[in-house]
């Protein structure tokens, strides 16, 4: 079955950064009060959040696809849904208080053979726009797979006996995503995904070796680490990739370092696994 018809495809949503959002992005990050009225890089993953009523949700937690012209993207025979990647270009902060519109395109939709089965690939993009002007241009990957089988491996692999080594990078940061900050950030970007929260679906369905960090919770702190080390609101241009998935409870090594083209980024677990390769530019 062709899924072109579904390219171009154009949803739009409508938000407010308000006071009692920003408050909370804030609290689930521990972070304080912006001195000026825009918030940080990242707020804008929170932003014209899906509304799908419950009833219209899948197993999964994500929206039913379908074949009507109401349904945004299209219905891969395969159920499991990732946030692959995002390429992602701020043209201005987002202030408190801005009416935030958000417009989205299917802009392209591949299928290949992988190694673990039939992969599928959408390219969505988004313009994010508050109070009339431009502020957010962001290409997002999503990758849908087949249903793991049930005897599959849990992923990722147990921690092996290596430890990250920070030497080589110019700043570092080490946090441990627990389920309440999973829990929050659910609740912030009206994610229902169930490996996000529910264990033993988790485990038992999608064999992932624990509840799963969110990608762009990962990228989030991310850009908290930038702006620690470069200031607020001053990157340009950032792009990350998911490599290998992260697990709640688990201790989280945040990294940074100049190169020739910018920044190089990346988040890695304890034992020197790579969960997200990331890089940035003013």
């Amino acid at each position: 079955m062709s899924f072109d018809e579904w390219i171009g495809r154009e949803q739009r949503a409508s938000d407010r950064l308000d006071a009692g959002l920003a408050a909370r992005w804030l609290a689930t990050f521990d972070l304080p009060a912006p001195d000026a009225p825009s918030m940080p890089q990242g707020i804008h993953f929170c932003l014209c959040t899906p509304t799908t009523p419950t009833a219209q949700l899948g197993e999964d937690g994500h929206p039913v696809r379908d074949n009507s012209p109401a349904s945004f993207l299209p219905p891969f025979p395969m159920p499991r849904r990732m946030w692959a990647s995002s390429r992602i270009e701020f043209r201005a902060p987002i202030a408190i208080g801005a009416s935030v519109e958000r417009v989205s395109r299917v802009a392209s939709i591949s299928e290949k053979e992988g190694s673990s089965g039939k992969l599928a690939f959408v390219d969505v993009e988004h313009e994010t726009i508050a109070d009339g002007e431009l502020s957010v241009i962001e290409t997002q990957t999503l990758v849908y797979r087949e249903a793991a089988p049930a005897n599959a491996p849990l992923s990722p692999p147990e921690p092996g006996g290596a430890m990250f080594d920070a030497t080589d990078w110019d700043a570092h940061r080490e946090i441990t995503p627990d389920p309440r900050l999973l829990f929050r950030y659910s609740a912030l970007t009206f994610n229902t995904h169930r490996i996000h929260y529910d264990a033993p679906y988790a485990r038992e369905v999608e064999r992932y070796r624990g509840l799963v960090v969110h990608g762009p919770l990962t990228a989030s702190l991310l850009l908290q680490l930038a702006a620690r080390e470069l200031g607020e609101n001053t990157l340009r241009r950032f792009e990350f990739r998911g490599v290998s998935p992260a697990i709640a409870g688990e201790p989280l090594h945040l990294v940074m370092r100049k190169t020739d083209a910018g920044y190089e980024m990346g988040a890695f677990a304890d034992d020197g696994r790579q969960v997200t390769k990331a890089s940035a530019a003013l």
